[in-house]
Order: structure tokens, then sequence, then C-alpha cells
């Protein structure tokens, strides 16, 4: 994300709260609060995580996380509003990306987690 860019629209009044909060921890969890906002869709978390193994366009996309077309556009055009995803043109097709391997990282320990509750694993560190 860009500086001064707050994911999922909390510019504003919500970021205006915090704007005493000497540390910045305040902002830092409401930017952090709208990211896993962001990623609290199925199909947007099916879109990082597969953009979390490389590059791709569309079509890939649509193929990856079986959803319509005209929907993974509309979450695609959120993702890269929220500076989460990057793209480039390559010829006439559009290819996107993660904007950091942070978000890679992130969702890969969110499904790690639902691996342990799925197949009952004990916890550990």
């Amino acid at each position: 994300m860009s500086a001064g860019t707050h994911p999922a629209g909390a510019q504003g009044a919500r970021a205006e709260q915090h704007r005493g909060d000497r540390s910045g921890r305040g902002d830092r969890l409401e930017v952090a609060a709208s990211v896993l906002a962001l990623l609290a869709d199925r199909t947007r978390l099916s879109l990082v995580e597969r953009l979390g193994r490389g590059e791709a366009d569309v079509t890939t996309l649509t193929e990856a996380c079986g959803a319509a077309r005209p929907s993974v556009s509309q979450h695609l055009a959120k993702l890269r509003l929220a500076g989460l995803v990057t793209t480039r043109k390559d010829g006439r097709r559009v290819v996107y990306a993660l904007g950091h391997g942070h978000l890679r990282r992130l969702v890969d320990e969110a499904l790690n987690v639902a691996d342990h509750e799925l197949r009952s694993l004990p916890p550990h560190d």
C-alpha cells in the first residue's frame, strides 16, 4: 500500500480518530483491520492465494478461484484500489501480481490455521 493509503476506504473519519495516538498504533491497527476485512471474502482470499504463487491474468485467476469472470474482475479492482495487487500490461492482457510478500505469508498462515482446524491438528509455535 502506498503511503497515506488506507485500504477498504479507511480514510477520513476513522483515520481521524487515531490522530492523537502518538505511537501510530491506532493507525496500524486500522489499516491491518482493513486489509483483513478485504481478505475476509472467499473469492478475494482465493485470488490472493493464487497470486502468491506468481503473477496471472484474469483468465487464469478466474479458473483458479472458480468464480464468474465479472465477479473476479470486481474483486481484483477492489484489491488493486487498496494497493494489495499491482498490474502490468503484457500486450493486450493485464497481468496481476501481489503488492508485496507479506500478503502471501499472511494468507499462507491463515490457510495453515484452517488446516489445523479442519484436521484437528495440535497447536504449535
